[in-house]
């Protein structure tokens, strides 16, 4: 599993903090930007660049953090095969991940401190999809919808 980390100005800090956790740790990620912290970007520049990583292969997952967490996750589930869910503890990133199969993480910078986000990104890491049919079915249904457009 390759993890992608990106985020825009106001999450910069965060991911910074998260790269240094994720590397500690031992985990295998990229960085997708932004590389230094710019007032004038956008969250959106980051979101698609992770979420078109993460698409190219099952097995990746990503991470991505803006202010509110909401401007990646509507943005990086534009793409088709993304599941982004915005995650405000453990406990729901442990949720989204074993019942949706969620494969990028969406953190809030401005309303969630280092030491929760580093516990969110560990549950969300460690936590395996349950793969039972109602949850499989649900996910599928959502594939079909999305293949119409």
């Amino acid at each position: 599993m390759k993890i992608f980390i990106g985020a825009d100005h106001r999450g910069f800090e965060l991911k910074e903090y998260l790269k240094e956790k994720l590397k500690e740790n031992n985990f295998d990620f990229e960085d997708c930007g932004n590389f230094v912290y710019d007032p004038q970007d956008d969250y959106s520049d980051f979101a698609f660049k992770v979420g078109e990583k993460v698409n190219r292969d099952k097995g990746n997952v990503g991470i991505l953090i803006c202010g509110s967490g909401a401007g990646v996750c509507f943005a990086v589930n534009k793409i088709k095969g993304i599941r982004g869910a915005l995650a405000f503890n453990p406990e729901m990133a442990k949720m989204m991940k074993a019942d949706d199969d969620i494969n990028v993480l969406c953190l809030a910078s401005d309303f969630t401190d280092k030491e929760t986000a580093w516990q969110i990104v560990k549950i969300f890491l460690e936590t395996n999809f349950k793969n039972e049919e109602k949850y499989l079915r649900r996910i599928k249904k959502v594939e079909e919808y999305e293949n119409k457009f």
